[in-house]
């Protein structure tokens, strides 16, 4: 599945919601809650996004060379956006990574509901993300 087909199938689960944003931080948090869980390895600080408000770790590394990312929170809500994040980005190569404009944040609404706090966080883990890819790329050992 290509990285547009993932963004409109979330919308497209987001849209049954309407405007229940009750709903969809439901939905959010129960998208955390299936987040395969990141070894316990690489839940040290190094991994740690910066600028983000919650505790986010993110492990990225390439395989064949496709990216696989791996990550957990301490934030409910933010554990279902880092799952978001990872549904979208993962298994595609870093070239389709950081080409991805991931218009699905803006079209289901994520950034004019989020606190500042948490939408800045959002956009430091896309650029983490897409950061990861290109250094796995250029130097598969990072």
């Amino acid at each position: 599945m290509t990285i547009e087909e993932t963004e409109k199938e979330i919308c497209e689960e987001f849209e049954l919601f309407e405007d229940d944003w009750e709903g969809k931080y439901e939905h959010l948090i129960e998208l955390g809650k299936k987040l395969p869980l990141i070894d316990p390895a690489y839940k040290v600080t190094e991994k740690l996004i910066k600028g983000c408000q919650s505790q986010v770790w993110l492990h990225s590394e390439n395989m064949d060379n496709k990216i696989r990312y791996t990550a957990d929170s301490d934030a409910i809500i933010t554990k279902g956006l880092v799952a978001l994040l990872i549904r979208v980005l993962s298994n595609h190569t870093a070239e389709e990574i950081v080409q991805a404009k991931l218009s699905f944040i803006d079209k289901i609404g994520l950034k004019e509901h989020l606190s500042p706090t948490r939408s800045n966080g959002l956009l430091n883990m896309v650029k983490q993300m897409k950061l990861d890819a290109v250094a796995l790329t250029t130097n598969p050992n990072a």
